[in-house]
């Protein structure tokens, strides 16, 4: 019998420092409210949202904007900001396919507390994420992968099967099974639900 995992969807979504979030809202909050678990052990999306703005669009001479994203938490030593390909375009910042945390020469990108106005300037830190699955070191014996492998995933019974290629393999004991899509390639798929995927050659 084939070993499947469970296929998220990660929408666009901020991970900040203590101190930008700080900044950001003006004030010292201790820490993030929690609005839901993530899969992933002490991972959760806060009750926070903020806007994403990048550079004028000459057609209407406005900032193009992406409102009301959510911050993840726990708080990160990094600030990093993950979108689609079609946020990307809606920005109008070229924002490169990276691993999370690789952030070093990407994209810059403005966060904005639209509740004070207060503005954080990333010269780096927007990505597009790469596809990856999170495996914990018995998950990857069992699979027959290590750390950094690049593997494909078969998703079907969606309506349109798909394979995606290039899919990095995450392992951690922190971690707990599941592959991460972001939501262009979650359409592509139709991968909305409860939805697995499989290792094939």
């Amino acid at each position: 019998m084939e070993k499947k995992f469970i296929v998220e969807t990660s929408a666009r979504h901020i991970h900040l420092t203590q101190e930008s979030f700080d900044y950001l809202m003006g004030t010292n909050m201790g820490s993030l409210e929690v609005r839901a678990p993530l899969s992933q052990p002490g991972q959760y999306v806060s009750t926070t949202r903020l806007d994403l703005v990048g550079p004028v669009n000459p057609k209407t001479n406005k900032e193009r904007t992406i409102k009301n994203v959510s911050i993840l938490g726990p708080f990160r030593k990094a600030d990093q900001v993950e979108i689609s390909l079609t946020d990307s375009r809606t920005l109008g910042i070229k924002a490169p396919i990276r691993e999370s945390g690789d952030t070093a020469g990407s994209a810059p990108v403005a966060i904005v507390n639209p509740v004070n106005g207060r503005r954080l300037e990333l010269k780096e830190g927007l990505i597009v994420a790469k596809r990856h699955i999170h495996m914990t070191p018995k998950d990857a014996e069992e699979f027959g992968v290590k750390n950094g492998d690049i593997v494909k995933v078969l998703i079907s019974g969606t309506g349109r099967e798909t394979i995606f290629g290039d899919t990095v393999i995450r392992v951690s004991e922190k971690f707990s099974l599941a592959m991460h899509i972001d939501t262009d390639e979650s359409n592509a798929a139709n991968a909305g639900g409860t939805v697995y995927g499989t290792i094939v050659k």
